[in-house]
């Protein structure tokens, strides 16, 4: 029976790479001979916009880095103006932030960015209550603002796109009126650790195959990823609302891979999901290490197994359904590799192992096998670079020489990472299964070096059960160690691994060296070089006590929020005993109290005066109460 588990194990495990390599091998059959049914960027009509194609361009963040928001949504803004098309763009930054600081500093970041552009067009809104996380602020935007758009474009925290690429949008979108949502192909850029320049170069070389593949197969049934896509306002409004998912389980609530199933409620509605990856202009950052690759997919991996209670939802269409199946499976993989390799461990023992006789040699046909499964895994790689090269292309890698030798090192990079995901997505598939809930926090974006301290908490459990199980092995059967081999070795160099290629400055070698590069490197294009240099321009966020010691960021942040009378009635009494305790007492006000004299600013100056002048303060009180 183990031995039929075994195979059937392989026959699984072997169709899913079997897929996943013919869809990059139809990738990179429409990069060379291109795909005459798929949507592209040259059906764009080139007429004049109409008035009413009003589009607006939203950013959902919560407890993000400030300056990566802020500098890419500049750039952002600053390469649309040159469109001359701005016009019909109005920009949304909707913030879901708790962070009574973080706040603070996208109130004064958004005012600066109002300033500096001069622009009436940029628009903040907080939620004060945070419900349904992106999906709901995305919906909280639509409940409010919708009716009066044709398009949204939504971005992520780390987005930037080109102006040409958001008009691009909005006129394939008024020339296929069918169509509902259209999804770029968003290219990694801007990080230079070790881990992220890996990504990057993978996304940029292998990546698109399987892009331009998963484009030729579902043509007008693709996926939505969530941001730097474009939306049709009016049925996403009408078809595309969630509920919670029933149940009291890790499955179960708010659904969190959200983007999936609004693809697949606006195909039911009978619109229209294109993919777009010859659109150019479109942005993101990799995560900068192993770390926060990680921290992200566990949400994903959350989303992707609640999304497969959906399958059979009425009216879906087939593609949608296989996606959600597909979706899951990405990381239901995880656990289906690991339990194959501890079968095959157990079996050996016993001397039934399929794959090996009992001297250790492999059994007739096996060879074959394992042959067939490299073959797979390295065909989309070598796809890519002869794509690359058969392009023209390789000068923006560093020339043909390091364009191989980063496809190599690429492949030991993601032959290393392999068991670490493996681990990890099978205790997060298990979490979920047993109903463990996931608190959803941003990633860390920033290139930031993983400390010792902190892979060895994530990876020494992992370690020491791999040496425990080689020790076992060594002593009952020592030929089983090499089953292990692939797998256990990783592991037991996680913790150095991780920590190696987190570090910016090792990073920085190897693009020195050429090595890992992406053509962005070669000819930054200008909105990318604007969002780098603001980035960099820009402060770390002060802390909340700053806002109050600060008279121009006090009036800063008081002037963002606009007119709000707040003073009067039980509210505004509540407010003013409030004031006078902290004051008198010294005290610090909760984070939940910060942040609601973030969203009064008569009673933020109230504090302020206060705090810092209580004489003033209480002539100020005294006149506020009998206004």
């Amino acid at each position: 029976l183990l031995q039929w588990i075994q195979i059937g194990l392989f026959a699984l495990l072997f169709a899913w790479v079997s897929a996943g390599c013919i869809t990059a091998v139809m990738g990179f059959w429409v990069l060379v001979k291109g795909d005459k049914h798929a949507l592209s960027k040259t059906t764009a009509s080139n007429r004049s916009l109409s008035a009413n194609a009003r589009t607006a361009v939203i950013m959902p963040i919560c407890n993000e880095d400030v300056s990566t928001v802020f500098a890419g949504l500049r750039a952002t803004c600053e390469s649309l103006a040159t469109t001359g098309a701005d016009r019909l763009f109005d920009v949304f930054i909707l913030s879901d932030s708790s962070d009574p600081a973080v706040r603070a500093a996208e109130l004064a970041a958004w005012s600066e960015l109002r300033g500096t552009l001069n622009s009436d067009r940029i628009f903040y809104r907080w939620r004060q209550r945070r419900i349904k996380r992106k999906a709901g602020n995305v919906a909280d935007f639509c409940r409010r603002w919708g009716r009066n758009y044709r398009y949204m474009v939504v971005l992520d925290a780390d987005s930037v796109m080109s102006g040409d690429c958001l008009v691009t949008l909005v006129r394939l979108m008024e020339t296929h009126p069918t169509a509902g949502i259209l999804q770029t192909a968003p290219q990694g850029v801007g990080l230079n650790t070790v881990h992220a320049r890996g990504q990057q170069f993978s996304s940029r070389v292998t990546g698109r195959l399987f892009t331009a593949g998963m484009q030729y197969w579902q043509l007008g049934e693709a996926h939505y990823w969530g941001h730097n896509a474009i939306i049709r306002v009016e049925p996403f409004m009408k078809h595309c609302a969630l509920a919670p998912l029933e149940g009291t389980g890790g499955l179960s609530g708010e659904i969190m891979s959200h983007d999936f199933v609004e693809a697949a409620l606006m195909r039911r509605a009978g619109y229209h999901v294109w993919l777009v990856p010859d659109l150019v202009g479109s942005y993101e950052q990799q995560p900068p290490h192993i770390l926060a690759e990680l921290q992200r997919d566990r949400r994903w991996c959350q989303g992707n197994l609640q999304n497969a209670r959906l399958i059979a939802e009425p009216g879906l269409h087939a593609v949608h359904r296989g996606m959600l199946i597909t979706g899951a499976m990405a990381y239901l993989s995880a656990p289906l590799w690991l339990v194959y390799v501890a079968l095959g461990a157990m079996l050996w023992l016993v001397g039934g192992n399929v794959f090996f006789t009992p001297e250790g040699d492999l059994t007739v046909g096996v060879p074959s096998l394992w042959i067939g499964t490299i073959t797979m895994l390295a065909l989309p790689r070598f796809l890519g670079v002869l794509a690359v090269v058969m392009k023209g292309e390789q000068r923006f890698y560093g020339g043909t020489a390091k364009l191989v030798k980063s496809a190599f090192i690429e492949a030991g990079l993601s032959a290393m990472q392999a068991p670490l995901r493996m681990v990890a997505h099978s205790t997060f598939v298990i979490g979920a299964l047993t109903g463990l809930k996931l608190d959803w926090k941003s990633p860390p974006r920033a290139a930031t070096d993983v400390s010792w301290q902190e892979a060895t908490q994530r990876f020494a459990p992992a370690g020491a059960a791999v040496l425990v199980i080689a020790a076992i092995l060594a002593l009952v059967h020592p030929p089983a160690l090499i089953w292990l081999l692939p797998v256990g070795l990783p592991l037991l160099l996680a913790i150095p691994f991780t920590v190696i290629t987190s570090r910016t400055g090792l990073g920085e070698k190897v693009r020195q060296a050429e090595l890992l590069l992406v053509p962005e490197e070669s000819w930054s294009p200008s909105v990318l070089r604007r969002a780098w240099a603001y980035a960099q321009q820009s402060s770390d966020p002060l802390p909340w006590g700053e806002v109050l010691d600060n008279p121009r960021l006090c009036a800063v942040v008081s002037g963002a929020m606009g007119s709000r009378r707040t003073s009067q009635g039980l509210r505004g009494q509540a407010r003013r005993q409030r004031i006078e305790q902290l004051a008198s007492e010294g005290a610090k006000p909760t984070p939940a109290e910060v942040m609601r004299f973030l969203s009064e600013p008569g009673s933020l100056q109230q504090l302020r005066a206060a705090v810092l002048f209580p004489s003033a303060g209480a002539e100020s009180r005294m006149s506020t109460s009998h206004a």
